[in-house]
């Protein structure tokens, strides 16, 4: 496993960013291909490829920087009418750095950002089913 990815450099100051928040667990600046303006980056500073791998005390801590993140764009948007949390875990979750990271997203109305899913409607039996299969998945972990 190769352990380099760009935000490395970024924790380590050898690469350049916009910070917006930083302690010793996590770093939060701006993303150089934001979605909407404003798009801010949590990361920890321990090297984590996925979730699984992601202590979760630090995993709990991105999200309360992801909500003070979340608070600050509001005030200091008056257009931001909401946020957006986006994790991907994995490269067919859309994951392109693998360095864990929480994308806060501000959004105002009309950015033209959206989930374009096509939710389905499965049948009780299958959702019942599938709960089974994660909850016996979860007791085992």
């Amino acid at each position: 496993m190769n352990p380099y990815t760009i935000f490395a450099e970024i924790i380590a100051g050898t690469a350049e960013s916009s910070r917006v928040y930083e302690d010793d667990l996590v770093l939060a600046f701006l993303d150089i291909r934001p979605v909407t303006r404003g798009h801010v980056l949590v990361v920890p500073k321990t090297q984590a490829r996925s979730l699984a791998e992601l202590d979760p005390e630090i995993g709990a801590h991105m999200f309360v920087v992801g909500q003070k993140v979340a608070a600050a764009l509001r005030a200091s948007d008056p257009r931001c009418a909401g946020v957006n949390f986006f994790l991907a875990d994995g490269e067919v979750a859309g994951q392109e750095i693998f360095h864990v990271h929480l994308h806060v997203i501000p959004r105002t109305t009309g950015d033209g950002f959206g989930l374009r899913a096509r939710p389905t409607s499965p049948a009780r039996a299958e959702l019942d089913h599938r709960a089974v299969e994660i909850a016996s998945a979860l007791a085992r972990s």
